[in-house]
């Protein structure tokens, strides 16, 4: 049996300076977000023969399309980013670009006003807050006939700190590849940080359920409390690990032949259930046991 809880102190340091660095990334840089939440068009196009960034950024300006951001896509293809415009717009910088560089191809245009994009940013915040709060109340309701040593609510407040660890270090993540690599967080982001915390809140719940029936077996002996926590945990250590291995298998797949459009998608998954698997283990029942621990001390 590995002793996982005996080493809680080393993996909580691991988490926390991961956590740590996340929010330094996120306060120097912040996010870079996409058009759903700030506004603009985008146009993703396909040339037969790719023009330099720098002509057409040039060509662009002259033909008056304001604060264009262009960005290369593989090898043929461009994603330009520019003030909103309408479908005649539209049309029009097509046409221009067609006559200008050769034969292009349209991938995708999207167009998103700034009160949309305002208002998408404030529901994916109030989604998150919501998910969060429903997880602490059900997992207070679910382990209400276990509440010694630990009370019935702390499971689930630190459910949701091993999820803010889920989730924190891919906004981290992303607040360094928006700076260095123009990478934007946008409303598909937030779709895969919804998942994250579905996903990992599954896990840390199966260990901990593992702890409740270990602790009505154990019949009130709870002077071991630390020792049926690494009971519990080793118990569901392979199920944690392969369940985990076969999904990061499933998106690393798509991250590399899924297409640019779903690419960092599957990368914030990636981190984010690979991290999942990593706090129901090594950090939600090491809390467990470490404020316990603190609320002997405090009784003594």
């Amino acid at each position: 049996m590995v002793n996982i809880i005996g080493h809680r102190k080393l993996w909580l340091i691991i988490a926390g300076s991961l956590v740590v660095a996340s929010i330094v990334a996120v306060s120097l840089w912040g996010l870079k977000f996409g058009i759903d939440f700030t506004g603009g068009s985008l146009l993703e196009l396909s040339f037969e023969n790719r023009p330099a960034t720098s002509d057409l950024a040039s060509d662009l300006a002259n033909f008056g399309a304001e604060n264009v951001s262009i960005q290369p896509v593989g090898d043929q293809g461009m994603l330009l980013r520019f003030k909103s415009v309408d479908e005649a717009k539209h049309q029009e910088i097509l046409k221009h670009l067609e006559e200008k560089f050769g034969k292009v191809q349209e991938q995708r245009f999207e167009s998103v006003g700034p009160t949309i994009g305002k208002e998408l940013r404030t529901k994916a915040i109030y989604s998150v807050a919501i998910v969060l709060i429903c997880i602490i109340i059900y997992i207070a309701w679910a382990f209400r006939k276990v509440s010694k040593p630990v009370a019935s609510w702390k499971y689930g407040v630190i459910a949701v700190l091993a999820l803010l660890h889920d989730v924190g270090i891919p906004i981290g993540l992303f607040a360094v590849l928006g700076h260095f690599a123009g990478v934007e967080a946008n409303s598909a982001f937030v779709a895969a940080i919804l998942t994250i915390l579905g996903y990992s809140v599954n896990d840390t719940i199966v260990v901990f359920d593992r702890t409740r029936e270990n602790l009505i077996h154990a019949g009130g002996d709870y002077e071991n409390f630390d020792k049926i926590v690494n009971e519990s945990v080793n118990q569901t250590f392979a199920r944690s690990i392969n369940t985990t291995f076969t999904t990061l298998l499933a998106l690393v797949a798509v991250f590399f032949w899924g297409g640019e459009s779903v690419k960092y998608f599957a990368l914030a998954l990636i981190v984010g259930i690979g991290l999942g698997a990593y706090s129901s283990i090594f950090i939600a029942s090491p809390a467990l046991v470490v404020w316990e621990e603190l609320a002997v001390r405090k009784r003594r």
